[in-house]
């Protein structure tokens, strides 16, 4: 089963290891020639030129990008060369209305599509530990198990296409309401003084604990925020979990926080640093009122 990848951004460069690790990758591409050059040094996998040329020596093309304007413009590049047979498998968070879209073009070249993103952090892509929300044929996720397993072991399908992506939102938010609870916790509890790796490592195994705090709380206590999970990244997901609630008539406070959280620190130049970043805001506030 010749696999292509699309996309070596974090998420992407482990995702892509892995499914060369299971045997799988034929041919990687990406917008910028040096990341696709520092995979190929690493794992010695062939460069496509183009995204059709990829597609064209593949049976199935995996895209993991930022945004629903880089995925659409990945299908319409690849659409030359889509054929019966072809399966694209789409692991970027974007709406639903774009996984439609994608899959709507394809299908009148007769080639199919999933959209599956991902979550699990870049621990999760690098380790091959990520969960993914499946939308699509039931029979067409079958056959694209074998290269999902590869990349992680839970496979869930949610539902006809799109409903991949709606999971995805629903996980968006979850993240920023546990990374906002994360950061009030942790600037609480440096200023009353507490032991921050002792806090962490008690409170993870509690009631309270979740992946945000085990894994992004170390951070918050390092005051070093490298990306992981960028802030302009998150805040674009949640833009897409704001505008589905809004057709729908309702806001969500958490996203809407959040947003607004963001936009200060991307003001302030923070939009590439992981969203644990968040603990700066926090962490300004006991500093103001203990002056």
């Amino acid at each position: 089963m010749k696999t292509g990848f699309i996309g070596l951004g974090a998420m992407g460069v482990g995702m892509s290891r892995n499914l060369h690790n299971a045997g799988l990758l034929t041919a990687v591409w990406n917008r910028t020639i040096e990341k696709s050059a520092a995979v190929q040094a690493d794992i010695g996998v062939a460069i496509a030129e183009t995204p059709a040329e990829l597609a064209a020596a593949c049976d199935i093309v995996v895209i993991c990008v930022s945004a629903d304007d880089d995925v659409l413009s990945v299908i319409d590049a690849i659409l030359p060369v889509a054929r019966p047979g072809l399966l694209v498998i789409d692991c970027s968070t974007v709406s639903s209305q774009t996984a439609r879209t994608a899959a709507e073009r394809l299908n009148t070249r007769g080639a199919d599509f999933l959209d599956c993103p991902v979550t699990g952090g870049v621990e999760g892509a690098r380790k091959g530990t990520l969960a993914i929300m499946c939308g699509g044929d039931a029979a067409v996720l079958e056959r694209a198990r074998p290269v999902l397993s590869a990349m992680g072991p839970t496979i869930a399908h949610m539902g006809p296409t799109g409903f991949g992506q709606a999971a995805k939102a629903t996980n968006q938010i979850l993240c920023a309401g546990a990374i906002q609870a994360a950061a009030d916790a942790m600037a609480f509890a440096k200023a009353e003084g507490l032991p921050l790796d002792l806090v962490i490592e008690t409170l993870g195994k509690g009631a309270g604990g979740s992946w945000y705090f085990v894994n992004r709380a170390p951070f918050m206590a390092r005051e070093s925020f490298p990306p992981g999970f960028r802030v302009r990244l998150h805040d674009k997901d949640l833009r897409i979990c704001e505008d589905m609630a809004a057709a729908r008539g309702v806001e969500l406070p958490t996203v809407t926080m959040t947003r607004r959280d963001y936009a200060t620190l991307m003001e302030r130049g923070h939009g590439d640093e992981d969203i644990s970043t968040l603990f700066r805001l926090r962490d300004a506030l006991f500093q103001s009122s203990s002056r």
